[in-house]
């Protein structure tokens, strides 16, 4: 079994990512590191969002770079600011024992302020496309002695329209450098930039090029297209303690969505294309730290979205790309935890599925729409086990229990059970107290 150890890198290196809990490497990281520790070739990596990326390439180019060379020596392109972000923050967690400075760039806060701290001097520059490009445009970030360049979901920032960007941005880079190239899957797009700007580049996988995350469970629910906002009540309700993003194809679905669910009761919040920025990051912050416990997106607003522990992923509807779909699945069933994508379909709609089956190669297990009965047991046996496991800060309900016991005295343990259970339940059996069958009937 391999460790971070036998990978060859340096004791800094070994002691940050054991300070960060990190006990072996990931299937990515134990190809991709020795790859780049050990060579200069280009390398075209095929792997998932939330498998780790970010130290298959991060921690190879700490262990290689020049600590006393304050010019920039790795330049780092991701298609979101989010996902930016938080490369960024990764970097600086791998380098806490060494001299090197990491600096994010993207659109949505001050130039001025990034001009600024790259007249200071960093070794590694973390950008989106576009703020990458308007700074070498302003003669403000060097990139003349660059050594790597990677490019973080690659297909992603492909498929946003950062094409024309990135070939600007490579062709101010020198020509001998090594350039590393991470993507979930491999469209016609990356194959013409791969042949442009990579020379015998060698390929790596922790599967195939277009596999889905193997710990991800692919299932549907078969629905009548009426019924499609109902299934999506009895999936979530189903689940008590899911924490998911639900994928719209549209903005004004992703609104209606958000409002439809709003009204009814649920913890929701919605990230699409009117959003601010500032907007935006207040809905995101609420969704991280799990004040909001669905959150739904369309696939454009989401891109480089990073969240760890989602439960669920739910297709409201499919992605008009079979490329989305593993995107959108890739967002669950991070790291060792497990997670679930749910697809809604009609009937029409299942030869899609066959298509998207052969790409991830994973088969879609089909599953019955939950009746109300099942639903009103799971959400019981998830408040009575909420009442047994909640912690009781003593000291701030104390004083009220005097009273609290006096006036229960008359009832009987049995009659005080039901009459709790009966406050907080009443909603859901009222509710699907005559609940029809959803499923679609296929004989």
């Amino acid at each position: 079994m391999q460790t971070f150890e036998t990978l060859g890198l340096k004791d800094e290196l070994l002691s940050a990512v054991a300070n960060l809990g990190f006990t072996q490497p990931t299937p990515i990281q134990e190809l991709s590191i020795p790859q780049v520790l050990g060579s200069d070739q280009d390398l075209i990596a095929y792997a998932q969002t939330g498998t780790g990326k970010t130290a298959a390439f991060g921690l190879p180019i700490l262990h290689r770079i020049d600590e006393f060379d304050k010019r920039i020596q790795c330049i780092i392109l991701s298609p979101t600011r989010e996902l930016g972000i938080q490369i960024s923050k990764d970097i600086e967690s791998f380098s806490k024992g060494m001299k090197v400075k990491t600096l994010a760039v993207y659109g949505g806060a001050s130039i001025e302020q990034q001009m600024s701290s790259l007249k200071r001097g960093c070794q590694i520059v973390v950008g989106t496309p576009g703020r990458t490009l308007d700074l070498i445009r302003r003669g403000q970030l060097d990139l003349s002695h660059v050594k790597w360049v990677v490019l973080d979901e690659a297909d992603e920032m492909l498929s946003m329209g950062f094409a024309e960007d990135m070939d600007a941005i490579l062709a101010n880079t020198p020509k001998e450098k090594q350039t590393l190239l991470f993507s979930a899957t491999m469209p016609r797009e990356m194959v013409k930039l791969a042949n442009k700007y990579m020379h015998d580049p060698v390929e790596i996988s922790a599967g195939s090029k277009q596999e889905a995350n193997t710990n991800v469970h692919h299932v549907y629910h078969l629905i009548h297209h009426r019924d499609r906002y109902l299934a999506l009540k009895r999936a979530v309700d189903f689940h008590p303690e899911i924490y998911g993003i639900i994928f719209c194809r549209t903005r004004s679905e992703t609104k209606n969505v958000a409002e439809k669910l709003a009204a009814d009761g649920y913890n929701t919040d919605a990230l699409h294309g009117d959003l601010s920025q500032a907007q935006r990051d207040y809905v995101m912050n609420r969704f991280r730290n799990r004040q909001v416990q669905l959150l739904i997106a369309t696939d454009v607003a989401a891109r480089g979205l990073d969240v760890q522990d989602l439960t669920h992923v739910i297709n409201y509807n499919l992605p008009d790309e079979d490329e989305v779909y593993i995107h959108r699945s890739g967002r669950t069933g991070r790291a060792e935890s497990f997670g679930v994508s749910l697809v809604l379909i009609s009937q029409k709609e299942q030869q899609r599925l066959k298509h998207i089956e052969k790409k991830i190669g994973r088969k879609f297990d089909r599953m019955p729409i939950p009746q109300g009965r099942e639903i009103c047991e799971n959400q019981l046996f998830h408040l009575i086990d909420n009442i047994i496991n909640n912690d009781i800060v003593d000291h701030h309900i104390d004083k009220f229990m005097p009273q609290v016991y006096d006036l229960f005295d008359n009832m009987s343990k049995e009659d005080l059970i039901r009459q709790v259970v009966s406050v907080e339940f009443n909603r859901f059996l009222e509710y699907y107290r005559d609940a029809p069958d959803l499923n679609e009937n296929t004989s």
